[in-house]
């Protein structure tokens, strides 16, 4: 399992806008809820990627970056009501305001769900993917929460209103765990991880301004593995974090929906378009015997034409700025 480190504070910046298509959990949450909740704590076993020192420097912003802010088109997501330190017992809740500022209470279902709720801490650890419970008479989400760990975390909302014409949206709140932090070790760049016996592999480089394939390979005991089930719509589900303001993109690989009761692998490739240069995180989830891991790396994407804006398509599409 692999080290992440602490990341920058927020600040403005801008995450990895994909075209198409990743430990600890941020908390407790139940199987029926929970998605994606394992550690990325030691470095693994055997890691292939160079290791770097000192993050690209991030060039000029393109565009306005997704999931860094709580409203956007007239939809406003509420305060975040969760326990307020490391290890209480509660729930996580909130609504989504529309644009007459009463609750949203009809949502596109994207991707198997109605609503996709991505927690991470600060510094890139504690993540955890879920899928919170709408009460339909009041339009709040809620999910039994516990949290793992004391820090300032970033609660996103990823959601897709029913209204014809609608957009995917990413909007996020802030919340703060009383409790002491402990510091986690500076990043490095790893492009391999091994997690529950399970050996990924990313091929490919990230250049900003550039469409690139990034191919996530699976093996176990050195053998390929081809059991991949579909999860989410897909054979693998992507996450990636801008290190420094944790700016969203959740994405998923290329290719046709696969049918109910297919599976895939061992590769599942992305077409990756970063709009500036810098470090990303990815989360990469994928599903095996009907078990959800979770692999993590960390890349950083080279200079290309900051100069050329992102292209509006990339981000407000199935494969930008939401799930």
């Amino acid at each position: 399992m692999n080290a992440m480190g602490r990341l920058a504070a927020f600040g403005a910046g801008l995450a990895v806008a994909f075209t198409a298509a990743y430990v600890t959990a941020a908390a407790v949450v139940p199987d029926s809820a929970r998605t994606a909740t394992e550690h990325v704590g030691a470095e693994p076993a055997a890691d292939h990627s160079a290791p770097s020192e000192q993050a690209l420097p991030v060039s000029p912003l393109s565009a306005d970056p997704p999931g860094l802010s709580l409203a956007q088109d007239g939809y406003t997501l509420s305060a975040v009501r969760a326990p307020g330190a490391a290890n209480d017992r509660g729930s996580l809740s909130f609504n989504i305001a529309g644009p007459s500022g009463t609750p949203l209470l009809d949502y596109a279902t994207v991707h198997d769900k109605q609503l996709h709720l991505i927690v991470v801490r600060s510094d890139g650890q504690h993540f955890a993917h879920v899928h919170p419970v709408l009460d339909q008479a009041t339009g709040i989400w809620s999910t039994p929460w516990t949290w793992k760990a004391a820090g300032t975390y970033r609660v996103f909302a990823d959601f897709q209103p029913a209204q014809a014409a609608s957009t995917k949206l990413t909007l996020s709140r802030v919340v703060d765990v009383a409790g002491e932090v402990a510091p986690a070790p500076s990043l490095t760049t790893r492009t391999l991880d091994e997690i529950a016996g399970y050996t990924v592999e990313l091929n490919g480089a990230l250049t900003a301004g550039v469409s690139k394939e990034l191919t996530a390979k699976v093996t176990r005991d050195g053998e390929p593995v081809t059991t991949l089930q579909p999860y989410l719509g897909a054979y693998g589900h992507l996450v990636a974090l801008r290190e420094g303001d944790l700016a969203y993109l959740h994405v998923h690989p290329e290719g046709a929906e696969p049918l109910e009761g297919r599976t895939g692998g061992p590769a599942v490739s992305f077409a990756a378009t970063a709009p500036t240069a810098g470090r990303y995180l990815l989360y990469l989830d994928f599903k095996v015997d009907d078990t959800v891991h979770t692999a993590t790396f960390v890349v950083d994407a080279a200079r290309g034409d900051t100069n050329r804006p992102v292209p509006a398509q990339l981000r407000n599409t199935d494969h930008a700025g939401g799930h």
